[in-house]
């Protein structure tokens, strides 16, 4: 009988440990979601999409499409993607960013999507980028890169007719659809 009321007492510690490391967790996660929050509402970004600020021009860069095409820009593009092969959210923001380029204006042509990563094998959302904009792939630093100051993926920009950045985000959601004429 003493060995049954030691065995619960010593069950009954632990779990009383365990609430108390359990509420300790909960008052500490809702710390961060009001210090994220008030960081969201004051406006201020957590990280930059890329070191050019809206309105700069990105450096002038010529590449060749998986299809073969050489593309020179910024000037003649409207929408630029890049997307990461070892980013975990890239492949989740493809099909967003195919919905935009198809509401936006639908021209091919005027988008371009930029694949940075190893060679080890395309992406499977290749095809679904090759529907909607030409697509160039290039490794970490490429000119592409380099040219729109990339610092996170993935990495969405709108340009105006001149080539200058109009905005950048990391969801193609928080991007303006043009205005109805």
């Amino acid at each position: 009988m003493t060995v049954l009321i030691c065995a619960v007492t010593i069950v009954g510690v632990l779990c009383l440990i365990d609430l108390l490391l359990t509420l300790g967790a909960i008052r500490r996660l809702r710390e961060h979601t009001m210090i994220i929050g008030r960081i969201r509402l004051s406006g201020y970004p957590v990280a930059s999409v890329s070191a050019l600020r809206d309105g700069a021009s990105p450096q002038q860069f010529r590449a060749v499409t998986t299809d073969g095409i050489e593309v020179a820009g910024p000037s003649g593009l409207s929408v630029v993607a890049f997307f990461s092969t070892t980013c975990p959210v890239c492949p989740e923001r493809v099909p967003a960013f195919a919905d935009y380029v198809r509401n936006r204006h639908g021209k091919r042509d005027e988008a371009l999507a930029v694949v940075i990563g190893d060679a080890d094998g395309p992406p499977s959302y290749l095809d679904d980028l090759a529907e909607v904009a030409q697509v160039c792939t290039e490794a970490d630093g490429g000119p592409i890169g380099l040219a729109f100051a990339v610092q996170a993926f993935p990495a969405f920009f709108v340009l105006d007719a001149e080539g200058a950045m109009l905005t950048s985000s990391y969801d193609p959601a928080e991007l303006p659809m043009p205005a109805a004429v």
